[in-house]
């Protein structure tokens, strides 16, 4: 059984992406030669300089660009209309959501400046693979964006390997920028095992262990992470299904961490994490429900 990885946190800076191709080219000398060569401009670019670079100056790449890559994985461009939809998604269940719980200020200060799209998900040796990385604050990487129109109709599905993935590489932004206490890693202190998170018996029965997921056994800061975006992407009733999953140890330890988070949320970023939660239930709603434009006139045909 092939099992997925949340994210890899990666405490590094990324390269501002260029807006024009270049290439290597020798003159008689042999003396290299820059050359820059033009890219014309979609209608999707056009779309994305009004709706991201403009309001929040994100860059939205959804060509391939190399050197944005981890050359240690085989991947693949992202598919033009599939890069369309989810910057749509994107646009309507992570940006302005933010805006309308935190403040466009809050979205434009604090969200990565670039978004960076491959068409395949990144697999690793040991059975799992990568949704998504951050890297120092600045860059988003989504994976498997090929695969998108396999989970819109289920909000589950989208959650699980598309915008929980955002949002818990966010939250790993806005920690990095304002530490949250130290007594959140002390609650479950001895538990974490690193890259045994995905192992037996690691897999199974962490709720009961005070884990929202196997893969917050990882660290205490994936931990943190996993809470905050699991919370928010997922409805008031599934959480309490989880807490009764969870038995009376594993609760107590499960909202000992909330508590946290919550707090952490409120002092740090002045964010309701229960109104943010409502903010995106209602919008994973509209998506499903088929009210919000996924961008089909940008559609190449």
């Amino acid at each position: 059984m092939i099992k997925h990885i949340t994210c890899t946190f990666l405490a590094v800076c990324a390269i501002s992406a260029s807006a024009a191709l270049f290439t290597s080219c020798s003159d008689e000398t042999g003396q290299d030669i820059i050359i820059e060569r033009s890219r014309a401009k979609t209608p999707f670019d056009y779309w994305l300089d009004t709706n991201y670079v403009a309001p929040y100056n994100i860059a939205y790449l959804y060509r391939y660009e190399d050197k944005e890559s981890d050359m240690n994985y085989y991947t693949v461009p992202a598919d033009y209309n599939k890069a369309v939809i989810l910057a749509h998604l994107v646009k309507y269940l992570c940006l302005e959501a933010y805006d309308e719980a935190g403040g466009i200020g809050f979205t434009r200060a604090n969200f990565p400046k670039m978004i960076f799209t491959i068409g395949e998900w990144e697999y690793r040796n040991n059975g799992t693979f990568i949704l998504g990385t951050a890297e120092g604050g600045k860059k988003i990487l989504l994976t498997g964006v090929n695969e998108l129109d396999q989970h819109l109709d289920d909000p589950e599905e989208m959650n699980e390997y598309y915008f929980k993935t955002i949002h818990h590489e966010f939250t790993h932004i806005l920690n990095q920028t304002k530490e949250y206490t130290a007594s959140f890693q002390l609650i479950t202190g001895t538990g974490y095992v690193a890259d045994s998170w995905s192992d037996a018996p690691f897999d199974t029965n962490y709720l009961k262990r005070g884990f929202i997921s196997a893969y917050s056994q990882y660290s205490h800061e994936e931990d943190m992470a996993e809470m905050q975006s699991m919370y928010i992407c997922h409805s008031p009733e599934q959480w309490q299904a989880w807490m009764e999953e969870a038995g009376p140890e594993g609760a107590r330890l499960l909202n000992a961490k909330l508590d946290i988070v919550r707090a952490y949320l409120l002092t740090a970023w002045n964010i309701d994490i229960d109104t943010l939660r409502d903010v995106l239930q209602r919008r994973q709603v509209d998506v499903v429900a088929g009210r919000v434009d996924l961008g089909e006139h940008l559609f190449e045909k």
